[in-house]
Parts: C-alpha cells; sequence; structure tokens
C-alpha cells in the first residue's frame, strides 16, 4: 500500500491528476444516483426543479470539475510557467466538493453556501488566469477569461434564480452556463487538436505534417460568444435561434480537422472530431426550434451538450491522462469501450425526445443514464492508477 504523502504528492503534482478522477466519478455517480435509484426524487428538493439541479451538478459539476483540472495544468504549460501543486489544489478541490454534496441531496437552504464555495474556484480559476497573462505580458489567454466570466456569472445567476424561483431566469442561466462551456471546448479544441493530430501522424515527433485551416481556429468560440451575449440581452428567439445556426456550422466546419487519411478514424482522433459534430449538430436543432421549425429543443440540447461537450470531456481526459503519465497516445480497450458507451448513451438520452412514442427500456432516461455513468467509470478504472500513481509524476510527455 502507497503511503499517505506519496500518494497526495501524486494526486496533487498537478490539477488534472486530482480534478480529473474527481469529475470523472461526480459523471458516473450523480446522475446515476438522481435517475435510477432517486427516479428525480431528490432528497430536500420541494420548491426548485430537479431538472435544474440536473443541469447545474452536469454543467457546473461534473464537467466544472473537468475545466478545473484542465486549466490549471494546461494554463502554465501554455505560458511557459511553474504548475500549481500541493495545497492549492486540494483547497480549490474541497470548495468544488463542498457544493457537489449540496448538489446531490438538492439542499434548498444551502444555496448560498453552494454559490459561495462554487464561486471561490471559479475566481480563483480566473485570478490564475489574469496573472499569468500579467506575468507573461500577452493576451493569449483573453479567450479563456472571457467565458470563464460568462461560465462564473451564468452560474451565480442560476444558483440565485433557482433560490428565488424564478423559472425562466434560470433556464436563461442553464442556457448561457452551456453556452459557455461550448465556447471553452471549442478554444480547447482549436489548443489541442493540432499537436494531438501530429502526433498519431507521426509518432516519432520529427515532423508537423498537419497544419490547421487558420479560418476556423476560434470561429466557433467566437460565434458561441454571440450567442450567449444575446441570450444575456434577451433577444428574439429568431436573433438567438439564427446566431445558434451560425456557432453550430462553425463547429461541424471543425470536422474538417478529421480529415487526415484513416488515422482520423482513430478513437484517439475520430472522438475530437465527434464532440465537434454532436455540439454543432446540437446547435443547429435548437436554432432550428428557436426560428419555428418542430424539432424538439431537449433533444438539440442534450446532443450539445450531453453528447458534444461530454464526448469532448472524455477525449480531454483520456488525451491528457496518457500524455501526462509518459504513456504512448494509443487508447485502451477499455478508455474505446468508454467513449462508445458515451456515444451510445446519448443516442438513447435523445430518441424520446425525437420519438415519443417510442419505448425504452427502464424508462424513457433510465438505459441512458446507467450507460453514461458505466462509461466515466470505466475511465477511472483505466485512469485513476496512472493518475495517483507517484512512479508517473515525472514521466509526462507534454
Amino acid at each position: 500500500m502507497l503511503p499517505s504523502a506519496d500518494l497526495a504528492r501524486a494526486m496533487s503534482a498537478e490539477g488534472l491528476r486530482l480534478m480529473f478522477p474527481l469529475a470523472a466519478l461526480h459523471a458516473a455517480l450523480w446522475p446515476f444516483l438522481w435517475i435510477v435509484v432517486w427516479s428525480l426524487d431528490l432528497p430536500f428538493a420541494v420548491s426548485s426543479l430537479p431538472r435544474q439541479w440536473h443541469a447545474q451538478e452536469m454543467l457546473v459539476g461534473s464537467f466544472g470539475g473537468a475545466l478545473l483540472g484542465f486549466l490549471t495544468s494546461a494554463l502554465p504549460e501554455w505560458t511557459d510557467t511553474q504548475r500549481l501543486s500541493g495545497r492549492p489544489l486540494f483547497l480549490a478541490a474541497g470548495l468544488w466538493a463542498g457544493a457537489r454534496v449540496l448538489g446531490l441531496l438538492a439542499v434548498e437552504n444551502g444555496w448560498l453556501l453552494g454559490l459561495l464555495f462554487d464561486m471561490s474556484w471559479m475566481l480563483f480559476l480566473l485570478a490564475y488566469a489574469l496573472r499569468l497573462s500579467w506575468i507573461k505580458k500577452n493576451t493569449d489567454l483573453l479567450g479563456f477569461m472571457l467565458f470563464l466570466t460568462a461560465f462564473a456569472g451564468a452560474a451565480a445567476l442560476l444558483r440565485i434564480a433557482m433560490a428565488l424561483g424564478e423559472y425562466d431566469l434560470s433556464e436563461s442561466a442553464i442556457r448561457m452556463l452551456g453556452l459557455s462551456l461550448l465556447g471553452l471546448l471549442g478554444l480547447a479544441l482549436a489548443r489541442i487538436t493540432v499537436p494531438v493530430t501530429n502526433l498519431i501522424l507521426d509518432p516519432t515527433e520529427k515532423t508537423s505534417p498537419y497544419r490547421p485551416h487558420p479560418g476556423r481556429v476560434h470561429l466557433s468560440a467566437g460565434l458561441t460568444m454571440l450567442v450567449i451575449v444575446a441570450e444575456a440581452a434577451t433577444l428574439s428567439d429568431a436573433v438567438r435561434g439564427y446566431l445558434m445556426l451560425a456557432a453550430g456550422a462553425a463547429f461541424l466546419d471543425r470536422v474538417g480537422e478529421g480529415f487526415v487519411g484513416r488515422e482520423g478514424f482513430s478513437f484517439e482522433l475520430g472522438g475530437l472530431w465527434l464532440s465537434s459534430a454532436l455540439a454543432g449538430t446540437g446547435l443547429l436543432i435548437c436554432g432550428l426550434n428557436l426560428i419555428g421549425l418542430p424539432l424538439p429543443w431537449l433533444g438539440g440540447l442534450h446532443l450539445a451538450l450531453m453528447g458534444g461537450l461530454g464526448l469532448g470531456v472524455l477525449q480531454v481526459l483520456s488525451i491528457a491522462g496518457l500524455l501526462h503519465t509518459g504513456q504512448p497516445l494509443r487508447f485502451s480497450k477499455t478508455t474505446r469501450v468508454a467513449i462508445l458507451l458515451l456515444v451510445l448513451s446519448v443516442l438513447l438520452r435523445i430518441l424520446p425526445e425525437f420519438a415519443p412514442s417510442l419505448s425504452l427500456p427502464f424508462g424513457a432516461y433510465g438505459l441512458s443514464s446507467a450507460l453514461f455513468s458505466l462509461s466515466f467509470l470505466l475511465w477511472a478504472k483505466a485512469y485513476i492508477p496512472l493518475l495517483w500513481s507517484p512512479h508517473t509524476v515525472d514521466q509526462e510527455r507534454c
């Protein structure tokens, strides 16, 4: 058995080592408990809606936890500065985890405490990005800071709106939360896809055969920010709808990054462009709904967030988990099964939206929730031994 000091050092050597496993376990357990065990009859929810707790915990909890781990590792790497480790990471993780316990049980009276917990780690992350930008005297991280600000503002708005029973305001906050994460996904893919593609095409790293199209680098993120601005300004459904169509088309354009030959169909690269495809298709469906076409809003929303964002998060967890522990960039069978299960869970989740008369085993969402949970449990099984092993601390390849 590993000494506790060695384990703590491995867990907190950088942000992703601590937060990726916690975010994955949260994504695996919370929706399963809500839907399969409690049937959305949350223990302490009285006046608030279970679907809003669900949205908050998936977006701020699961995906927010992954974001915390990703940026605390990626930002110092991109700016060539020393990484955070040790106590600051445990403190940020503790704040994140405190809000998640309240969210699991839907403790309505604890909304202010939950707000303070979440705002603390979000503002810490934003201040960290600002500090690195100031040290390096550049604006390379400006896009991330803008979306982080939108994410934190939407998270605070959702907490307050739920406490006040403002249903419409809560729904608007959920939309801005999801859009903020999609914008961050677009920025992250712009940074990740090029080196990963070149590593797949030439594992020796002696050449860089892939060059991205300059027009698509930040197009999806930029157009997504316009949708957030339109949502915050309460513009008409038609205006928001057309902007969503533009953002969706920009995400679909990113699928072209997979046109690199047969390697583009590998799990390592295929999951990246498929993430963009699901996000773009979901935004298109939502946009068409807003301009009056009879397409299901929730179907499009889950395709973009549970599908595009969820798969993007799983890809980042899997790729970074290998490269930051000194492993070759080749997914194991367990990871591949996890990716397939996640995609299948998304398809099962949106089927009832497009075909309401369709009857699925274990209810409309039971099987989908179970498969989604299983996908992240499989990831945790494959990666926690790597990320929390002292032997891999100094073995990264990034």
